[in-house]
């Protein structure tokens, strides 16, 4: 689906903010009452790709007699879609340990989606984290996308494509959503009054542009606040030595328990002993604020000070900065990106930390204190 139309306002229809061109994409798909059969939406987590499809479905389903009025989020049909009860909306997601999305759950979706609808005009269905489906998952939803059923929508919501097959890619029209740069959606924030101006900006940050994200971290504050303790270790490790930045392990892992919790809506665990799988979603938002953090000092390297995000650091920033190799920032930036895919795959996240945090680059002239 083409989505660099002219931006069109649907307030008071979608639930989606900020994405004005996509939302256009999906209005016209709405009105046509022709939606594509399959649909993948790329973006990065927390963008808000789910609640774009969940606008999509309400809009196929709803009972208003006027296409162009759709989702009016006042017939029975579009109650149902918010409440998540609706016959004729189906919802997948990564379950178990591994978060996968496994070939069982796939088979049952397509037996359902090959039944005639029970109450509305279609059957849509929307896989959140597609990209956690396994490859046996994968090929069992491929004879759906080749032979959909009448009146059927299918949408796929990735953080990433990659890990999806071509035949899969190839199927499904393609509608991509990038994260709001960070003024738009600190506008955006106090618009909509979640937040005033100052804790707007800093969601806007700690979402990194993601208005989905930043919308649950406002209901969330104590997650916004473990973000920050999280950059603020991480960059006063950068001189640290190497006992000093393993001691600090633990504690970040308990910051980013809460900070994952928090953008999930949930609370965070009160247990002592931490789940593997908590372990390694805590391990992987600390990957992605290290991620920003080591933007914003591979900004301030280069003299860009205007351009650092956040504020509340940056003449720390800016001063660290300064003192630090661009390259060896850039290595580490691409170290991080890799080592954030093996953490969702495969690698132990407590030892993918420790890698981490003792190849965190120091600034020039600075070496390991002998015996640290």
């Amino acid at each position: 689906m083409d989505s660099a139309a002219a931006p069109v306002t649907h307030d008071g229809l979608f639930v989606t903010r900020g994405h004005h061109a996509a939302a256009a994409a999906i209005a016209r798909a709405i009105r046509s009452e022709r939606p594509p059969h399959a649909l993948l939406m790329v973006g990065p987590r927390g963008v808000g790709k789910t609640t774009l499809a969940l606008d999509l479905a309400a809009g196929l389903l709803c009972l208003h007699d006027d296409p162009r009025a759709r989702p009016c989020r006042a017939c029975a049909a579009c109650r149902k879609v918010s409440a998540g009860n609706h016959p004729d909306l189906h919802r997948l997601e990564p379950e178990g340990a591994g978060e996968q999305i496994r070939i069982g759950q796939v088979q049952g979706l397509t037996s359902e989606l090959a039944l005639t609808a029970m109450e509305g005009r279609f059957r849509v269905a929307v896989i959140s984290a597609a990209q956690r489906l396994n490859q046996d998952a994968q090929n069992a939803l491929l004879k759906t996308l080749e032979e959909p059923g009448p009146a059927t929508c299918l949408v796929l919501c990735a953080d990433d494509a990659a890990p999806l097959l071509p035949t899969v890619l190839s199927r499904a029209a393609r509608l991509r959503l990038a994260a709001l740069p960070i003024e738009t959606l600190t506008t955006l924030l106090v618009a909509e009054g979640h937040a005033d101006p100052a804790p707007a900006r800093a969601l806007a940050i700690a979402a990194a542009g993601r208005p989905g994200l930043a919308i649950t971290l406002a209901r969330q504050p104590e997650s916004t606040l473990a973000r920050a303790r999280i950059a603020r270790v991480l960059l006063g490790l950068v001189g640290a030595d190497r006992r000093t930045r393993l001691s600090a392990a633990a504690d970040l892992v308990a910051d980013g328990v809460v900070l994952d919790a928090g953008r999930r809506g949930e609370v965070p665990s009160s247990g002592t002993r931490l789940q593997p799988l908590e372990r390694r979603r805590a391990v992987g938002v600390i990957i992605e604020v290290w991620r920003d953090l080591g933007r914003d000092l591979a900004v301030a390297s280069l003299g860009g000070g205007s351009a650092v995000r956040d504020l509340d650091q940056l003449d720390e920033l800016i001063e660290t900065g300064a003192r630090m190799a661009p390259a060896a920032l850039h290595r580490f930036l691409d170290r991080l990106d890799r080592l954030m895919l093996a953490v969702e795959a495969y690698a132990s996240p407590e030892l993918t930390l420790d890698v981490l945090l003792l190849a965190w680059p120091r600034p020039l002239g600075r070496s390991w204190a002998r015996g640290a």
